[in-house]
């Protein structure tokens, strides 16, 4: 282990912001300070929200692979609000910057982290600011080192030189080190607890996309579905999927919310809404066509010669969210990644992806790079780390059943239940990282980091998740359970979350 960063700080107090970060040293983490600020309460701002807490906010870059440079800030609170924790923050989509509305949301919880977090080890700026296109040259994707820290290596490269920050401001080190993060950040979670278990003792990993080509490939799949006049599938039209789904298995759970608990648990057949020759109007039926488009993306990608399974297709309930999958998330990524790290040739034809002998080059030069699959966790396991995982069931972007899937490989691997340090939950109507559009009724805020924390310090295992603030603005509460368990009406208010139990 290094040494704590070398700076002077008196015992019980909180030191000044300037000199503590002109004096300290961070050399032995290949990290050179850049600047600081401190910020008085109410002073700096992130998703709207503002801190509630004074903290001392610390620039530094890391140093990695042959030249290439991470930019990543420390948010150092006043003493009387620090309790001797660590939390790292992850990035969204193709990263490049820093995420400070996540830093805000960790600040404000409440309960007394120091926080950190980094740009991935590239520039949105300098990468099409941020966002992927066709025939668009993304310069990180034809860097192997700042692949491989784009996912693998974020959080890791940071960390040390992160911790040691707050071990030379508080005089110790942390006691406890967590890490929260969703989407491509749910990836980074991953990629943690795979190749650097030391670090954390509790990962939440949301909506992770850690099997990160073939997430892509899924995008590819269903804009190719949809590709036609004829199979596109309108917001109305998902719209009308849905309600449809909802009036067959609303009342599943024993609650009628226009929601479905347990999508794979709902007995309905797209087949019901075809189109008969005398239908004359066809916004409240379903085209050949469309029909076909609705089953390939229900289906999800398989091999064109073998008829195996390349990622999970989508479920039931969450159509009114699919509009994205008709060309929006394969032109943003799929073909970035196809053009860029795959193939190297701006002008490759996406549409010309063979699901049989491609699949091969997709996984070498894509998937070795930036994908987080492995079953063996045991590193992570055998050091008490503990993995809360969370995923909505309308996800406009990740399949829902992927992470089920891999905590089943999970499970395989070790030869039963691994709900000792990981746990998966299933969010009714949730979408990516947090609301549905179509599911407005639905809590969208998960309390999974109060609950890492007591299962971390207090070995509660948690069997249950708090969900509030709904985007309809009332307050509604939602029981989220333990995977496979789902919640089921007891009685009382069927919108308090005490009204339900897990089963």
């Amino acid at each position: 282990m290094l040494p704590l960063a070398s700076a002077l700080v008196l015992p019980g107090t909180t030191p000044d912001c300037s000199s503590f970060a002109q004096s300290v040293q961070l050399s032995g983490y290949n990290a050179t300070y850049l600047n600081a600020t401190y910020y008085t309460e109410h002073s700096v701002s992130g998703y709207g929200v503002y801190n509630d807490i004074p903290f001392c906010e610390v620039y530094a870059s890391i140093s990695y692979g042959s030249n290439d440079t991470l930019v990543f800030a420390t948010w150092l609170p006043n003493r009387k609000a620090y309790e001797d924790r660590f939390m790292a923050v992850g990035n969204g989509g193709m990263a490049g910057i820093i995420d400070y509305g996540g830093m805000i949301t960790q600040l404000n919880a409440g309960m007394g982290f120091a926080v950190a977090c980094g740009n991935a080890g590239h520039l949105a700026s300098e990468n099409n600011d941020g966002g992927g296109a066709p025939g668009v040259y993304i310069p990180y994707l034809h860097d192997k080192e700042q692949v491989t820290a784009w996912i693998h290596d974020a959080i890791s490269l940071f960390t040390p030189a992160a911790k040691a920050l707050v071990g030379a401001y508080y005089g110790h080190e942390a006691r406890h080190a967590y890490y929260d993060g969703c989407s491509t950040g749910g990836a980074q979670g991953f990629a943690l607890a795979q190749y650097h278990p030391e670090l954390f003792d509790g990962i939440v990993a949301g909506s992770p996309g850690n099997w990160y080509s073939h997430l892509a490939l899924s995008f590819l799949w269903n804009a190719k579905a949809s590709a036609t006049n004829a199979s596109k599938l309108s917001q109305d039209t998902l719209n009308f999927i849905t309600n449809a789904t909802l009036n067959a298995c609303d009342l599943n759970d024993g609650v009628a919310d226009r929601l479905i608990e347990n999508p794979l648990a709902c007995n309905f057949t797209i087949d019901s809404l075809a189109c008969n020759a005398a239908a004359a109007n066809r916004s409240t039926c379903l085209t050949p066509a469309q029909l076909q488009a609705a089953k390939a993306i229900y289906a999800g990608p398989v091999r064109s010669d073998n008829g195996t399974q390349l990622y999970p297709g989508f479920d039931i309930g969450s159509e009114s969210s699919w509009l994205y999958q008709e060309g929006l998330l394969s032109n943003a990524f799929s073909v970035p990644i196809l053009q860029n790290l795959v193939y190297d040739n701006l002008g490759y034809d996406a549409s010309s992806f063979n699901w049989a002998s491609d699949v091969a080059d997709l996984d070498a030069n894509a998937g070795t790079l930036i994908d987080e699959i492995s079953p063996n966790l045991s590193a992570f396991k055998d050091c008490g780390g503990k993995l809360l995982v969370t995923q909505g069931w309308a996800d406009a972007y990740n399949a829902a059943t992927w992470p089920i899937q891999h905590l089943e490989q999970v499970e395989d691997f070790f030869d039963g239940s691994v709900a000792e340090w990981f746990r998966l939950f299933m969010v009714p109507g949730g979408g990516h990282c947090g609301a549905a559009a179509a599911y407005k009724n639905v809590p969208a805020t998960y309390h999974t980091v109060a609950k890492l924390v007591s299962w971390v310090e207090g070995g509660d295992a948690p069997e249950e998740v708090l969900g509030t603030d709904p985007p309809d603005g009332s307050s509604r509460t939602r029981k989220l359970c333990s995977w496979p368990a789902t919640a089921r009406y007891v009685s009382g208010d069927v919108d308090d979350w005490n009204s339900y139990v897990c089963e």
